[in-house]
């Protein structure tokens, strides 16, 4: 622990500020609304008293052979986590989770569905997002008899639609709890229960964790982690790299979107990286802050690799986790930390300004679609058989006329300087394939950069770490990819298409970086998908260091 670190933990003791956060203080942040947003420090408690509930509910899901949770952002990432570490308890059914308008993902989640032995979970708070209403309009015109279950906020568009549609259950949130902070709440427990989760015990080892982050100084759990992670980031670390144990791999996904949506704007905000099993120490940069996630019955042992990265200097921060039943106490101590970490760097770490950006942009322009039946024109400043290339005014002018596609490339990550990183923004089906030839090109990019890369798969990241792309520190550097569908997919009700939507989500997306001055270059695959994939891929292979 630096030095820095441990003055933050005894700043922290000295002037009570952990009773102050506790006591819903909202002057340890910018003293603006963060005290309408700390119900997740209650949460655990209020469900363990509701555990009659809850464990009332096991019977209603063990009737069905899936469960399909329609949902973004905080209200799918930790049922994900959860679902993909535990797996499904016998006699419970499998639960799979959408979160893409990408109409090849949606098609592929729903042959893996027994449509009428499946439980619809639409999941969300305000009811009012895009995607899981359009997911509704999709899966009740299959099934419209199903069985369909709410997880919403009291009030919302969702309760209403839910109640005329007579939906067999709705699950209430908390209005005082932000979607990222949502894991402990209905959003994250009533999936847990629908795979069979033994609630009970999830919920008395995550109340062990609550008690330990009510200590005052360096017995938190959650003010240690939140001091090393915005201390670091004082001290220039503000990358987060996050290793984990093979066993709770899924878990970076989550505390992904939380730190990046919760302290990226004002120009600051720690820059997430979940982190592959094949980097060297060599490629990595001088901003780094590490966390290990250790599962301590793993069959992977990890000591070694951080012992290396300790010794290139690099800071490192090791959380320990027993049993995959603390993965709620990582929930909770995470959620600690980053309202710790945004107090330290001064800003609220529990709103998500550049999302609604991005959400306006979209909206915009499907509303142009509803009215004329086509997105806007749009034409590519550089052109080649299989790839196009995009960008504003000011990004083609610092690109410069080049000859090819590989040279656009290289003049563009070419603008990387130190301490920068690299987001690549996929909006393609999130799928195995896919999944493995962009983890190479990610490889790839650290390889010749050193920088940090981002992984994103769009539209899903604009409910994550899209909030840092455009509101944190304009040190990113991107590459958007996209495609065109070969099949599209239409939504009752709408004039728009699944493949509209995405296409208009991902133009949002980039509007919006244009407009936040970011260095951003999209190409887009006119032919087969995985081809262009790995043609992009191999074109960044080619760049040398020299060169960049």
């Amino acid at each position: 622990m630096s030095s820095n670190v441990s003055e933050i933990i005894n700043d922290w003791e000295k002037n009570q500020k952990i009773q102050k956060l506790w006591s819903h203080d909202q002057t340890l942040w910018t003293n603006k609304d963060e005290s309408q947003w700390l119900g997740w420090l209650g949460i655990a408690e209020s469900q363990f008293e509701a555990l009659p509930r809850l464990e009332g509910l096991r019977e209603y899901f063990a009737r069905f052979k899936n469960v399909a949770l329609l949902g973004m952002g905080g209200s799918s990432l930790c049922p994900e986590v959860l679902s993909k570490t535990f797996g499904s308890k016998e006699g419970f059914p499998e639960l799979l989770v959408l979160d893409s308008t990408d109409p090849d993902q949606i098609r592929t989640l729903t042959s893996k569905l027994d449509l009428e032995n499946t439980c619809f979970v639409v999941s969300s708070k305000s009811g009012s997002t895009l995607e899981p209403n359009i997911f509704l309009e999709y899966f009740h015109g299959l099934v419209p008899g199903g069985h369909f279950v709410a997880v919403t906020d009291p009030a919302s568009n969702m309760e209403k639609k839910a109640k005329e549609l007579k939906f067999d259950h709705i699950f209430y949130g908390l209005p005082s709890i932000g979607g990222r902070y949502s894991a402990l709440s209905d959003f994250g427990i009533i999936p847990a229960v629908a795979i069979g989760m033994d609630i009970r015990e999830f919920l008395k080892k995550t109340l062990e964790m609550v008690g330990q982050c009510k200590e005052p100084g360096v017995l938190n759990p959650g003010l240690k982690l939140g001091a090393a992670l915005g201390g670091y980031a004082l001290q220039g670390f503000d990358k987060v790299s996050l290793l984990a144990s093979p066993e709770i791999s899924h878990l970076p996904a989550w505390i992904e979107q939380l730190l990046a949506e919760s302290t990226g704007k004002q120009g600051k905000g720690l820059i997430p990286v979940v982190e592959g099993p094949k980097n060297t120490v060599q490629e990595f940069g001088e901003d780094r802050h590490f966390v290990y996630l250790k599962y301590k019955k793993s069959k992977l042992n990890l000591d070694q690799r951080i012992s290396e990265i300790e010794k290139a200097g690099l800071p490192v921060t090791t959380l320990s986790v027993n049993n995959l039943y603390d993965l709620g106490q990582e929930f909770f101590r995470w959620e600690m930390a980053t309202a710790v970490a945004g107090s330290i760097l001064n800003i609220n770490p529990f709103d998500q300004p550049d999302v609604e950006a991005s959400k306006i942009e979209t909206k915009r322009l499907t509303s142009e679609f509803e009215k004329t039946g086509t997105l806007p024109a749009e034409k590519p400043f550089f052109t080649s058989t299989e790839l196009d290339l995009y960008s504003d005014d000011t990004n083609i002018k610092a690109l410069g006329v080049q000859k090819s596609v590989e040279d656009y490339f290289k003049v563009h990550f070419g603008r990387l300087k130190p301490k920068d990183y690299v987001g690549l923004l996929c909006y393609v089906e999130m799928n195995d394939a896919h999944e493995k030839i962009l983890l190479e090109m990610k490889q790839t990019v650290q390889s010749q950069t050193q920088a940090a890369v981002c992984l994103g798969f769009g539209p899903r990241f604009l409910h994550s770490t899209g909030q840092d792309y455009k509101g944190g520190p304009n040190t990113g550097v991107f590459l958007q990819v996209t495609t065109q569908h070969k099949k599209d997919l239409e939504i009752p009700h709408q004039k728009f298409t699944f493949g509209v939507v995405q296409s208009a989500q991902a133009r949002g997306d980039f509007q919006v970086l244009a407009a936040r001055q970011r260095r951003v270059l999209r190409v887009h695959i006119k032919g087969d998908l995985e081809e262009g994939l790995n043609k992009i891929k191999n074109m960044l292979r080619e760049m040398k260091r020299s060169q960049i």
